[in-house]
Formats: C-alpha cells, sequence, structure tokens
C-alpha cells in the first residue's frame, strides 16, 4: 500500500479520533479521584516527585479558585505514583492565607526537598523544606518569615510586579540555587508582545536561611504576552526561562545563564489537547519540567475528569454535586518530550498513556495505599498537622467497581502472600487480587478484620497463586456491602526473587556489520523487563498501518509495508518515531552512509550512536518524477551523509525528526565520499556490483529465509537467517549453543526440528 502525504494525514487524523475509544483505565492523569492543579517537578536518583495544590474545595458551580493545600506524589517508573495526600495545609499554618501555584526541587548541597509556594492570590512567597515529599515541612527561613511579602515580614518585597505569586525554585549544576516569581502586569512592570517584565529571579544562600537580595534580576523575555508561571531548568549548557501566555500556552527562550537574557525560542506546549479535542476547557495551564533517569517530563494540568474525557469517571464536586464547572476543577497529568540537535525544545504531544514505564514495579516493598496507575470507585483522605509526616487514606466505594492498578509488576520466582494494613466498619468487607483487569484471574482474596471504625487499623494476610514474573496488570479490588466502611492505610506483597531485564539483541543473533548494508525492517529485538536498555524501537501509536505482517510477534507497532521482489521497508515514518539496530565496525574511520528513502518532500532523520549524534538532520527530498505526476512511495530516492564511527559493536539509532517517509536499506561504504556500492536501479552500479533493490540481497532478509528460534519448552530464544546456509551451521553462527530447536518460518507456514550436537 503506497500512501501519499494527504492520505497519510487523513489516516492520521482517524487515528486521533480513535484515541477517544480506548479504554477508560489510561495512564492520564495521575489522579483520577480528586481535582488537582498547578503541579511542580523535581527529581533524584530514585523519584520524580509531583506537587499540586487543589481544587478539591470548590464547589460545583464555582466562578473563582478555592485553594487550601499541597498535595505530594512520587513515582519511581513513571506509570506507578505514590499519593501522599496533603503535604502542607494552609488552614493549619498561622500567618499563610491561601496557598496556590508552587514550586519544588532537590537540593544537592544538603540533599533536602524544598518548596516555594504562594501566600494566597499574590501576599508573598515562602519557603519550606523537607527529608522526604511526606514531610514534615517546615519554614528554615531565619524569623520564620517569608522570601516575599506584599505587606511586610519578608525578606523583600514584590518589586510592583502585578502578581506576585506563581514562584518556582531551581539548583543549578554547581550548587547554586535560585527562586523566580511573577504574573499579571502593572504600570512598572508590563506584560506585552515581546516586552515581558513580570518574573523576577534571586538567589538562594547556600545554607538556605535568606536569599541575596542584592541578586534580584528582572527576567525580561520578548514573545507572546506572558501571564504567569515563570519556570527554569537546565539542559546541557542552555538555561531554559519557560512561562504561561495570556493566550493560555507554554512558551520559553534560551539562556547561557540562569539569570538570563533569555532569547525568545518558541512555543514549547499549545493548550491541552488529543485528537484535535482540547482536553483543558479551553482553559489556563501550569507546568512543571524536570529529568529522571534519562529522560525528560513534563508535568501540567488539564481538565479530564471534569469533562469525562475518554470516559473518566466524572467525580463530584467538594459539595457532593454532580458535573462541576470545568474550569476551577483541574487534573494532573504528565508526558515525555524531547529536545532537538540545537537544544531547542521539541512540543510536546499530549497523550491518554502517559509515559512509558523505564523500570518494574518491585510487590515486595511497603507501599501507602493510594499507590497505583489507574483507579476507579475509590476517594481518599489525609490526616496533616504541622510538624508532623502526611498520611493519606484510600477510601473504597465498595458497593460499586472500585479498584487500583499497579502496571509491569515483577513477583519474579513467586509471591506467596498479600499483606494489608486496613481499618473496617462493617462485616464481610475484601479485597480481591486479579491480575489483567479487574474481573481477570484471580489470585488471592483478603478478607478484612471487623475493626469497628474507619480509625482503627489491623494488619490482613491472605495467600495468593499464580503471581510469578512479571504481570503486566494487577488489580486490587474492593467489595464491601456498605461504602466508605473501608479504609486503606498500605499494603505489600511477600514472596522472593526478582526477574532481571533482558536486552535488546541484535535481529538474527548477529550484529549488522559496517562497513555493509543494514535492512531497516530488522531492527534490534526488544527486550523484556522495564529499562530504555530493553527498548529497540518507538512508534507514535499501537497499529501497524503498514500491510507486512513481518515481525508481527516481536514489534506489533512499527509500520511494515510490502514491496516488489519480496521486500519489506518501513513506512508511515512520524516525527519522534526511532528503531535502533546493534552494528560492529570494522575499523575506526570516516564512513560514507547511504539511505534508501521515498517521500513527497519535507522530511528529515538523523543518526546517533550510542547516543551520541552522528549526523545532523538529513532532508529526505522526493524522487523525481514527471511535472504534475503525484508522488509515489515507490519512487525511492538516495540521500548520503559522511559518518566518523569508532572500531566495534555500538547501538546505531535511525530517528525521524520530520513527519511521512519511507526508509528501505542504509548502506556504509569506508572512505569518505565514497561510491555506493548498494545502488538503487538506474544509478550507477560501484564496486559490490549489486542491485539492493533486486532479489539478489533481498532475498536473503525476506521471511522465508528468517525463522524464530524456540527451545523444546516454547521460549523463543531468538532468530535465525539461514540464506545460503545449511540451518546448523547458521544456527551455530547465530550463537546458539549445541542443542535441538523448533523453528518456525517468519511470515510463512514452515517449522522444523534442528539438532545442532551432532
Amino acid at each position: 500500500m503506497n500512501f501519499t502525504k494527504a492520505k497519510k494525514m487523513a489516516l492520521k487524523a482517524l487515528c486521533g479520533f480513535g484515541v477517544l475509544a480506548l479504554p477508560a483505565f489510561a495512564y492520564n492523569p495521575i489522579s483520577t479521584y480528586h481535582y488537582l492543579a498547578d503541579p511542580g517537578a523535581a527529581a533524584d536518583d530514585e523519584y520524580f516527585y509531583i506537587i499540586t495544590d487543589s481544587d478539591d474545595p470548590a464547589v460545583y458551580n464555582a466562578n473563582g479558585y478555592d485553594i487550601k493545600a499541597l498535595y505530594g506524589f512520587r513515582s519511581r517508573d513513571m506509570q506507578n505514583w505514590t499519593d501522599f495526600g496533603i503535604i502542607y495545609d494552609a488552614r493549619k499554618v498561622n500567618g499563610i492565607g491561601d496557598i496556590w501555584a508552587s514550586g519544588i526541587a532537590k537540593n544537592p548541597n544538603d540533599g533536602r526537598l524544598y518548596i516555594v509556594f504562594p501566600d494566597g492570590g499574590g501576599g508573598g512567597i515562602g519557603l519550606i523544606g523537607a527529608d522526604s515529599i511526606a514531610g514534615p515541612w517546615t519554614n528554615p527561613v531565619t524569623g520564620n518569615k517569608k522570601l516575599i511579602n506584599n505587606w511586610g515580614g519578608g525578606i523583600d518585597n514584590c518589586d510592583n510586579i502585578g502578581w506576585c505569586f506563581d514562584p518556582a525554585i531551581f539548583f543549578d549544576t554547581d550548587g547554586q540555587g535560585y527562586f523566580t516569581f511573577g504574573g499579571g502586569s502593572s504600570d512598572q512592570r508590563p506584560a506585552a508582545n515581546d516586552n515581558n517584565d513580570i518574573f523576577n529571579i534571586y538567589k538562594l544562600n547556600k545554607d538556605m536561611k535568606g536569599f541575596d537580595t542584592g541578586s534580584k534580576t528582572h527576567l525580561k523575555i520578548g514573545g507572546p504576552k506572558a501571564m504567569e508561571a515563570s519556570y527554569i531548568h537546565k539542559y546541557k549548557d542552555n538555561y531554559y526561562l519557560s512561562y504561561s501566555t495570556a493566550d493560555l500556552r507554554i512558551a520559553y527562550g534560551m539562556s547561557k545563564s540562569p539569570m538570563g537574557p533569555y532569547t525568545y525560542k518558541g512555543i514549547f506546549m499549545g493548550n491541552p489537547n488529543i485528537g484535535g479535542k482540547n482536553i483543558n476547557a479551553n482553559n489556563n495551564n501550569h507546568h512543571g519540567i524536570a529529568e529522571f533517569k534519562g529522560h525528560w517530563y513534563v508535568v501540567y494540568h488539564d481538565r479530564r475528569i471534569s469533562t469525562g474525557y475518554d470516559g473518566l469517571e466524572k467525580i463530584p464536586a467538594d459539595d457532593g454535586k454532580p458535573n462541576p464547572e470545568p474550569a476551577f476543577h483541574r487534573s494532573v497529568s504528565v508526558d515525555e518530550f524531547t529536545y532537538a540537535a540545537d537544544g531547542s525544545m521539541n512540543s510536546l504531544t499530549f497523550t491518554v498513556e502517559g509515559p512509558k514505564q523505564i523500570e518494574n514495579f518491585d510487590p515486595y516493598d511497603w507501599y501507602p495505599a493510594l499507590t497505583s496507575s489507574k483507579q476507579k470507585g475509590i476517594r481518599s483522605r489525609s490526616d496533616w498537622a504541622p510538624g508532623k509526616v502526611s498520611e493519606s487514606y484510600l477510601l473504597p466505594l465498595s458497593t460499586r467497581e472500585s479498584w487500583i492498578r499497579v502496571s509491569g509488576v515483577d513477583f519474579g520466582t513467586a509471591a506467596t502472600g498479600f499483606v494489608v494494613e486496613a481499618a473496617s466498619a462493617a462485616a464481610g468487607n475484601k479485597i480481591e487480587i486479579h491480575t489483567g483487569s479487574a474481573t481477570g484471574t484471580l489470585a488471592g482474596t483478603c478478607e478484612l478484620k471487623n475493626t469497628g471504625s474507619k480509625n482503627t487499623f489491623a494488619e490482613n494476610k491472605c495467600d495468593v497463586t499464580g503471581l510469578k514474573g512479571i504481570v503486566e496488570q494487577l488489580f486490587l479490588v474492593f467489595k464491601g456491602s456498605q461504602d466508605s466502611t473501608m479504609a486503606i492505610k498500605a499494603w505489600g506483597f511477600e514472596g522472593s526473587g526478582t526477574t532481571p531485564p533482558t536486552p535488546q539483541a541484535p535481529f538474527g543473533g548477529k550484529a549488522w556489520a559496517i562497513p555493509g548494508t543494514i535492512q531497516m525492517e530488522n531492527f534490534d529485538i526488544p527486550g523484556t523487563g522495564r529499562g530504555s536498555d530493553i527498548e529497540s524501537f518507538s512508534d507514535n501509536d499501537a497499529e501497524n498501518h503498514g500491510d507486512s505482517d513481518y515481525r508481527k510477534e516481536d514489534a506489533p507497532a512499527v509500520d511494515l509495508y510490502k514491496k516488489s521482489n519480496n521486500r519489506v521497508v518501513v513506512g508511515y515514518i512520524q516525527k519522534g518515531e526511532w528503531l535502533e539496530y546493534t552494528v560492529n565496525v570494522a575499523e575506526t574511520g570516516t564512513y560514507t552512509m547511504f539511505a534508501a528513502v521515498a517521500s513527497d518532500g519535507g522530511s528529515s532523520f538523523k543518526l546517533s550512536m550510542d547516543g551520541k549524534d552522528i549526523t545532523e538532520d538529513i532532508a529526505v527530498p522526493p524522487a523525481k518524477k514527471e511535472e504534475g505526476a503525484e508522488q509515489n512511495f515507490d519512487d525511492y530516492n538516495k540521500v548520503s551523509a559522511a559518518v566518523n564511527l569508532t572500531k566495534g559493536e555500538h547501538i546505531l539509532r535511525f530517528t525521524a525528526t520530520a513527519d511521512w517517509f519511507d526508509i528501505d536499506y542504509i548502506n556504509f561504504v569506508a572512505g569518505e565520499n565514497a561510491k555506493d556500492d548498494a545502488p538503487l536501479p538506474g544509478e550507477e552500479v560501484g564496486s559490490g556490483d549489486k542491485d539492493a533493490i533486486g532479489s539478489s540481497l533481498n532475498l536473503q532478509v525476506s521471511g522465508k529465509n528468517v525463522f524464530r528460534v524456540f527451545d523444546l519448552q516454547g521460549h523463543q530464544l531468538g532468530y535465525v537467517d539461514v540464506f545460503g546456509k545449511k540451518t546448523v551451521r547458521a544456527l551455530n553462527e547465530a550463537g546458539f549453543s549445541k542443542g535441538v530447536y523448533m523453528l518456525k518460518q517468519v511470515g510463512g507456514s514452515q517449522k522444523m526440528m534442528v539438532n545442532t550436537a551432532r
């Protein structure tokens, strides 16, 4: 099937609308049982942290914000989030009014977390610190002062900024801390297109007891009219100032210093939408940015719950009435983003799924009850007091569908039991453990002791069976004859062993040789488990839009197409998608790379080796065609680039940097400006004298010569290419040890038993 750009755009639009039909239990937002807003983000080596404020106090027909407390979340894997509930409550702290959008950062000097928060809607900026996200949070500033205060009692004033709020905090790689704030517009500090002067930045003292008032700097920036939410982060040697615009987007600028000046670069986030449908009630936004385990993430708020997007349960407002006003009932989501080669920020794509899980979930720890990747039919309760660690409880609505889900759980050898600390004010309350879905295979049932009160807790244990290896979806399902008669505090599993991840491996069992030709459909076999080192491809959706079943078992999402002469190519390529190949470079030196590609123009890609770019963006021009003729995606073109490679085994990554093209193969030839020895039909044949589009080469990689290799227990061990070889020899050369194997033809029906020990 050949797609023109118009046809592909039409298919993309259909796929966008298809998002609406996905199951209700996807991944974003991170919490579906209360209304959260204005997130900030931070990370260390162990956790990604999110703080939010909350719209929960707002009534259903609210016409303004009623925000009293901060909530804290953390995750090890970016899918399963632990909710610590309220971690700081303005209603219980003297001298603070409402508490709105805040910022969080990890201090590399003392290892503590710090939050800067606004005192109400413009009263000033406060600072608190804690050893963990759960607290207790205390004010480190000398004299228990605020940092900034409009009406006295702070170290400095608001400096004529219209709105003295929306602070953020940032620590540089040298340990120096900074905080920013600002919003609105005033005669002295205007906000206008290409002339924004509403943000200040200051240097914090190393002991965190105050800040250097003499360091005050105006963070002026061009770009669209600013509204609020100044945020600073660092990537490589560049600093980024991002902010919320008056037209409800997130813009940014770049600088070589955290204090500026910042040069406006563009819009990083539009108003949140998916598939052309706005998920934010076309209202305001707020964001936080942090790096975690080699990935970059942005947290933001939207209105998915209050609009019922994608079938999400519309929870009642604080007064218990349904269908609350969307503008004042927000939810918090997270997505991954990337940078371009020049350091600019690529535009964020908003998703239902959220980020990929980056490591397995360990069930043999002790978790606060509100630890999950998705929830349904539950509520929560927080107990917080100044000077104490926050406690939060899961409250099931157990007469209806009520559950939490945990994703990517690694039970290793096997779990033997489940332990839960719970209060139960009624008889017959229980928790069922299911796999696959809330009604899937039952692994165990825990009957809860009747403690007579939702404030009296007891430990409950039960046996479980069938929980071993990696369970993709685990459900704790709450059952009872009355709602709100249970309070769950914490849970964990008993057992032993973990399943180590299996890294990606070269297709066919052997690294691609350079110099030589790499067939792009034969990217590495993905590993098992969680982590970036097990992934060998990234596709923007889960569907193969091509017409080939090649690789459907190990890579069903990659778009593969059948071509003439038994060829298979990668098509429907969109920006941000990538494929990886294990390669073996014969000698250190300069090589010429040739790529066989098809496009109707405007497409591009780049290559990287072991995470470092070896090319800039390579444009894919359209192949020559008769004037007025429609571009045919069988019309392949050749592009080339000189690359410097190091001897040895490496991971080569091909990344699309613009939409809509196909690729057949890449050929590496030794030397700079070398002649291509795998030309397209009609091109001059070089030293190799072979036609890369013809059958002589491509029969080698067609499905009829590639077999999946299984042991006698049915476990797939890899692939083998038997082209031009006896099967035993092919298995030996692919690295399989002596033994008996079952071979099943890729894309065909042929099977064979092979004994390599003879």
